[in-house]
């Protein structure tokens, strides 16, 4: 029966050939995706699942500054099939399937490459040498188009009028949509979910997409302050522009599509790169108990750097994270010049003496660069300064550009601030240094190429609950984050707050209760992952026992049961070992679930320690009840959950 399906699709594709028209499916047949051209020399292309459309006649092709590559003339069509499995250094997963069909179309401009996936599917422009003797090219526009066949509901955050991607993601109809940030998560119906992002971001400009007409969301790039959306040298490739098809939305979080779009590893040995949890000099910094800058109040001094470090090797953390050990500080730190240097610290701040005391405990320093945006200083001092952390042993580095603008000029995502954040990325690797990039582009899939990119921002994160003055996050933002900027890649969010005191802005705080913040620290995923509070506040907490034994890096992730804004449950089990933990989050809502455990291994026993709401916990009145209790469980286990409102749970899963 096989064999006939297969016969039977490639006569079709063999008609749809000889009419400029052909159709490519995902292995198992279930999307199909067809590219062909019009009357008029227009190229399109549309996808089905199971026979339905998802996406109608969306338009392809690029405005150059020279000749026409809008329209087409096929000259043929190439195929070709993969299926191979490649393990990750660290990750959601450690073996991922890379499975595709690819369908090259070959015209007289360009080539355009599609891989269909099972849960998806990539294309992108490959442009090639015309043997002219100037090869530079300027795209001035991307014609790209996302027809959906209906005006759905889409899960966006804004770009106009934003900076650093830290904004709220809210669900309108498509039609109704500014331009936004990809991933562009669409709900469909309730067994229909699409996602449009792109996959290895590497020398162009960001993705942004914005209504044309109707329903239908058109490519719109991130340009440099020139107008130019990208400047390139012929021949090249753009980035694959990237359709998730799911029928849950918890099949979203466990593709991996976008990590197979992208190069495979390029450094050898990545026995160096650590994934771990860490602590930071941070959060005091935001509740006004120190400074950044130099004086009395100081918080990166030799001193409190030593009692973090203490902290961090009693309670099996990997790394402290010191913000404002290096001189430039002082006044306006987001002027645009040299103030700020990557390898001289203040006074007050002993690097050396750090490094060796830490090491000596297992621990390591973890050190900042913020920029101000002057990137060009930062790319000066960028070799002598890595290659000092790595005779330090500092193996991690928390990059920073709180400005708009890199140099004041040019928009982080734009082309310029993509080859930036590259440059960094590869010049780390050189001296085995990981990467948190914070204000960065939308991630895109390069940790697999470069693993040493561990995480970024790009998110509203925890600090927005010390210093925002419309309170904090909302109790929806983190249900809603896993699927949308979390589909992109691990994001910084930095969990765990075990005080909501704010002496400065009292009404700015987390909202959630401690159950949910533990469980954060499992469904927010980050293989630098760090627990926020200051020190004095995690100390005797019985809730830091979750965080102490929780990894950052999996074997395999489940996601249980989720809706999107409201409620998710993930499971996780970790690498190269037989014990899984489980995070569970709601909105302002409570929940009761009941959670099968027959992810288990079957006829082995298991002790489950609950990190849950105590019956009196609610965000609002109660976030500080957290009870912990102990069963043993099964794969045939169906363990009751309650989730207080904006509550959670956290549990571990030890194999007996």
């Amino acid at each position: 029966m096989k064999k006939y399906i297969f016969f039977l699709a490639a006569l079709m594709s063999l008609c749809a050939c000889q009419k400029q028209k052909a159709t490519v499916t995902s292995p198992d047949g279930n999307i199909a995706v067809q590219v062909w051209t019009n009357d008029s020399g227009e190229m399109y292309y549309s996808a089905s699942l199971n026979g339905i459309s998802v996406l109608d006649a969306s338009r392809l092709g690029l405005i150059l500054n020279r000749g026409d590559y809008a329209h087409f003339s096929i000259k043929g069509f190439q195929r070709s099939s993969q299926d191979e499995t490649w393990e990750q250094p660290w990750g959601e997963r450690r073996l991922i399937r890379n499975h595709y069909n690819q369908l090259t179309v070959r015209t007289d401009k360009l080539n355009i490459i599609f891989r269909v996936f099972d849960e998806g599917f990539g294309f992108r422009y490959e442009l090639l040498s015309d043997n002219s003797a100037d090869n530079a090219i300027e795209i001035l526009d991307e014609l790209t188009e996302f027809a959906f066949p209906t005006d759905a509901e889409a899960w966006s955050g804004p770009t106009n009028h934003t900076n650093f991607l830290e904004e709220l993601w809210t669900k309108t109809p498509l039609s109704q949509k500014d331009t936004v940030a990809t991933p562009l998560t669409v709900e469909v119906n309730d067994s229909l979910y699409m996602v449009v992002h792109e996959a290895n971001l590497t020398d162009y400009a960001s993705l942004d997409v914005a209504p044309l007409r109707g329903s239908t969301m058109k490519a719109t790039l991130v340009p440099w302050q020139s107008g130019v959306l990208v400047y390139q040298t012929l021949p090249f490739v753009t980035p694959w522009r990237t359709i998730l098809i799911a029928k849950r939305p918890g099949d979203l979080i466990t593709s991996y599509m976008e990590l197979n779009l992208n190069e495979p590893c390029k450094i050898d040995d990545t026995s160096w790169i650590e994934p771990q949890r860490y602590i930071g000099i941070w959060w005091g910094m935001h509740m006004k108990n120190y400074t950044w800058e130099y004086g009395p109040k100081h918080g990166a001094t030799t001193e409190n750097t030593k009692r973090y470090i203490d902290f961090a090797a009693q309670h099996g953390f990997g790394g402290v994270l010191v913000e404002g050990w290096n001189k430039g500080w002082d006044g306006d730190w987001t002027r645009i010049d040299d103030h700020f240097s990557y390898t001289e610290p203040y006074p007050d701040y002993d690097l050396q003496e750090l490094c060796r005391y830490a090491a000596e405990r297992g621990v390591r320093i973890i050190a900042h660069t913020e920029t101000g945006g002057a990137v060009t200083n930062f790319e000066q001092q960028m070799d002598s300064a890595f290659a000092l952390y790595e005779r330090l042993g500092i193996r991690a580095v928390k990059t920073g550009y709180v400005n708009p603008k890199h140099n004041g000029e040019e928009w982080q995502r734009s082309q310029y601030g993509v080859q930036h954040y590259r440059k960094v990325v590869e010049t780390a690797a050189k001296y085995h240094i990981m990467i948190d990039n914070h204000e960065p582009a939308m991630p895109t899939g390069i940790r697999r190429t470069y693993p040493n990119l561990m995480t970024g921002e790009g998110v509203r994160g925890q600090e927005w609950n010390a210093w925002s003055v419309d309170g904090g996050n909302p109790p929806y933002h983190t249900c809603v984050l896993p699927f949308t900027r979390g589909l992109a890649g691990p994001m910084d969010f930095t969990p765990v707050i075990f005080n909501f005191n704010n002496k400065v802005l009292p009404e700015t705080h987390p909202h959630s209760t401690i159950a949910k913040q533990l469980a954060e620290f499992l469904i927010l995923y980050s293989p630098l992952q760090m627990a926020a509070d200051m020190i004095e506040n995690m100390e005797g907490q019985v809730g830091l026992q979750f965080i102490e034994s929780c990894p950052t890096t999996w074997e395999e992730t489940i996601v249980c049961d989720s809706k999107i804004g409201e409620y998710i449950i993930e499971a996780r089990r970790e690498r190269n070992g037989d014990n899984w933990f489980i995070g569970g989050i709601t909105n302002e809502q409570s929940r009761d679930f009941c959670l099968n455990l027959d992810f288990l291994d079957e006829n082995a026993r298991y002790m489950a320690k609950i990190f849950k709401d105590g019956k009196n916990a609610d965000y609002e009145s109660d976030p500080y009840d957290l009870v912990i209790t102990k069963q043993e469980v099964t794969s045939e286990t169906s363990l009751p959950l309650h989730l207080a409102r904006s509550g959670g749970v956290a549990i571990q899963i030890t194999k007996l």
